[in-house]
């Protein structure tokens, strides 16, 4: 039986700082909130189908990431559950007549994830298509909904188990990795335990698409497994079914994302980069689908694109572009490069287009500062919200949240996103917690800015100004802009953190003595950086998955060729001094920012002895600073608990240094084990009512 919000907060409570009344967003509020996970736009438009993501219920359930729930929801708002629980459905597709939503899930006595179908007016999801001993990683319908094209890796070995338990596990690093591999098959011959022939492509397949006279694919491949060439060598491809060959390859450099076939087959567009030194994939370029030229279609454009899709009839492509900390939704046409906008800047933050076949309805998955994802649908240039899937914010006051821009010495422009404290008094100063997104090839947007790591509206509920700054180096304000932190580690980019503390102290905002910085992943290696070099500034600091030695960061990661070529602009060895003076453990000596670091122990991006070396480099020296490993996790915690148990950790540390002004760190246990008798007595007297 759930737990009803309010006795959660109760039984959960951490103590004085958050014992706030019940209209304000507690830092208990933040594992139950639920957010859309994916939209998709039955044929006819009027219904569309959706995942919505479900956390687990702390200290009750199993620990795991969150469950995938699927619902159908009608132009007004009319929602229908059906299929919810312990699940974890993906990949939405509609059948072409509109009366099946195919998925992907593990139902029942399933040991590897499915192909299955539900009806629209009613029924039982039905299993259509499994593999023999493996998993189905994602898969396409042909439009003609005759064909389904497959991605799925090769079954396992079978005396790879037992080898194991005879003590052979020997691992050769980055050798011996198995190729996803692309298989087609026609639905009429669908079933269980097939073992298919893959199609002749040697390469690793990272994504398809169909065209739409379902007699050609485009095709994603990459020269293997590794992150690394994910991250730099991919390549589309298209492969003619009939010939079972690969007709045309389209010539890109650097990073890439998706590509869509026109609905006449005439054109191709791609998202890339503009060239191998582009950090992000955020260029739009239209390629000639028989001569396989590509050109910039968006040339110059001071943004970023960030999702396309083609409408199905006519030349019209749909595209979804950052700018600065707001996105919109707009349609272009090949020949031109002026686009119309369907969605302004300033509704919602979009992203996940799905387009009916009349063209007339777009469904988007959106937030705003009011509300996390949620099902959005668009027609005839008007937005309108269908989903709800946290009715109890609506009784929650949010604090004022809005973007902040000014202008750097050096004249480079900046800006972010502030969240006010609640209950905000002008004239009065208050503690501040600047949160520090990764990449750097991101920024953030004035959308819904809270979850577990990021305190945002939880944040100001407690009283402090929470600030996302989008440093020299981000996205959303086109290639040039997020190249200037290039060859510059920790340089004027995170200078600039120091300038927007400034900037906010100006405002008469904020204690220039009380100011917190947290970030993940580069946001982490800004919270070392901030904790270290840069420690007059800085009253605490909590770091996650971040960077302390670009030494050993070089030959620990999984992308250390992306790192040379979007990033340092150089390897380690063309000069060992300036990266090491670069590293926080560098400046470990002279810190006075007592710093909490915590860390996935299974991280492949950033390895988990990057917190170690910084925690060591500090506790030698006898500074304040505390280390805390998430077994289990990688580059970002993902489970319930662990996401929990962060937070708590988090704002306990700001709370000690920020708020309760003390010197001494706090308590290193977190008591669940109390918490964890709190609950089953919450639960047994629920349940006896």
């Amino acid at each position: 039986m759930k737990i009803t919000q309010s006795l959660l907060a109760l039984t959960l409570g951490l103590g004085s700082a958050c014992a706030l009344a019940d209209d304000r967003i507690s830092i208990d509020d933040i594992p139950t909130l639920q957010s859309v996970l994916q939209t998709s736009i039955s044929p006819d438009g009027e219904q569309i189908a959706f995942t919505r993501s479900v956390p687990r219920e702390l200290y009750v359930e199993e620990n795991g990431s969150n469950y995938a729930e699927l619902y159908l929801v009608d132009g007004k708002g009319q929602e229908r559950a059906f299929i919810t629980g312990k699940v974890n459905i993906g990949k939405l597709q509609w059948s072409a007549d509109g009366k099946q939503i195919y998925f992907l899930a593990k139902m029942g006595d399933d040991k590897f994830t499915s192909l299955y179908q539900i009806p629209v007016d009613g029924g039982q999801a039905q299993r259509v298509l499994s593999l023999k001993d493996r998993n189905i990683s994602s898969y396409k319908l042909a439009p003609n909904n005759k064909q389904i094209a497959l991605l799925a890796k090769p079954a396992a070995d079978k005396s790879e188990k037992e080898l194991k338990k005879l003590g052979f596990m020997a691992e050769v690093y980055e050798l011996g990795l198995t190729n996803q591999q692309l298989f087609v098959l026609s639905l009429d011959k669908a079933g269980d335990n097939l073992n298919p022939d893959a199609l002749a492509i040697q390469d690793y397949v990272g994504d398809v698409n169909w065209a739409a006279d379902s007699q050609a694919l485009l095709v994603k491949t990459q020269p293997s497994a590794l992150i690394d060439d994910q991250y730099m060598k991919s390549q589309w491809h298209l492969f003619d079914l009939a010939k079972q060959t690969v007709s045309l390859s389209f010539a890109t450099e650097g990073k890439l994302g998706e590509a869509e076939l026109s609905a006449d087959g005439r054109y191709i567009a791609i998202l890339g980069a503009q060239d191998k030194h582009d950090p992000a994939t955020g260029r739009l370029y239209l390629a000639d689908a028989k001569s396989g030229k590509v050109q910039d279609w968006l040339p110059d454009f001071k943004g970023h694109i960030s999702d396309i899709e083609w409408s199905h009839k006519g030349q019209t492509l749909n595209f979804i572009a950052e700018v600065g900390t707001q996105n919109f939704v707009a349609t272009i046409k090949p020949g031109s490069n002026k686009y119309k906008k369907l969605v302004k800047e300033g509704q919602f933050i979009a992203s996940g287009l799905s387009i009916s076949d009349s063209d007339k309805s777009i469904a988007v998955r959106a937030n705003s500062y009011a509300h996390p994802n949620e099902v959005f649908v668009i027609r005839s240039g008007k937005a309108k919200r269908l989903s709800d899937s946290n009715p109890w914010l609506a009784e929650k006051r949010l604090a004022k949240q809005e973007t902040i821009r000014f202008t750097a010495e050096d004249g480079v422009e900046l800006d972010g996103v502030l969240i006010y404290p609640l209950d905000y008094q002008k004239g009065t100063r208050y503690p501040l917690i600047m949160s520090v997104h990764g990449g750097p090839e991101s920024h953030d947007k004035d959308g819904w800015l809270t979850n577990y790591s990021r305190p945002g509206q939880m944040g100001a509920a407690r009283g402090y100004a929470v600030f996302y700054p989008n440093y020299r180096g981000s996205t959303g304000k086109g290639v040039d802009y997020s190249k200037l932190g290039q060859n510059d580690y920790a340089g004027e980019e995170f200078n600039d953190l120091v300038r927007f503390k400034q900037h906010l102290v100006d405002m008469g905002l904020v204690d220039s003595k009380r100011v917190g910085i947290t970030g993940g992943s580069y946001g982490g290696y800004a919270s070392a950086w901030a904790a270290t070099k840069l420690t007059e500034h800085f009253a605490a600091s909590v770091m996650f998955v971040g960077v302390t030695n670009q030494l050993s960061k070089f030959g620990t990661t999984d992308i250390s060729n992306e790192m040379f070529l979007v990033h340092a602009r150089s390897y380690p060895w063309d000069k060992w001094q300036y990266y090491l003076e670069r590293s926080p453990i560098y400046w470990a000596g002279q810190s006075k920012t007592p710093l909490l670091i915590m860390h996935g122990k299974d991280d492949p991006r950033v390895h988990p002895a990057q917190s170690m070396e910084l925690y060591r480099y500090m506790k030698v020296q006898g500074k304040d600073v505390r280390l805390v490993y998430y077994p289990g996790e990688g580059h970002g915690n993902r489970k319930a608990a662990a996401q929990y148990d962060y937070s708590l950790r988090l704002m306990r540390w700001m709370d000690n240094y920020l708020i309760d002004g003390k010197t001494q760190m706090p308590d290193y246990e977190i008591d669940h084990a109390a918490k964890l008798k709190a609950t089953k007595e919450a639960v047994n007297t629920d349940s006896s009512k």
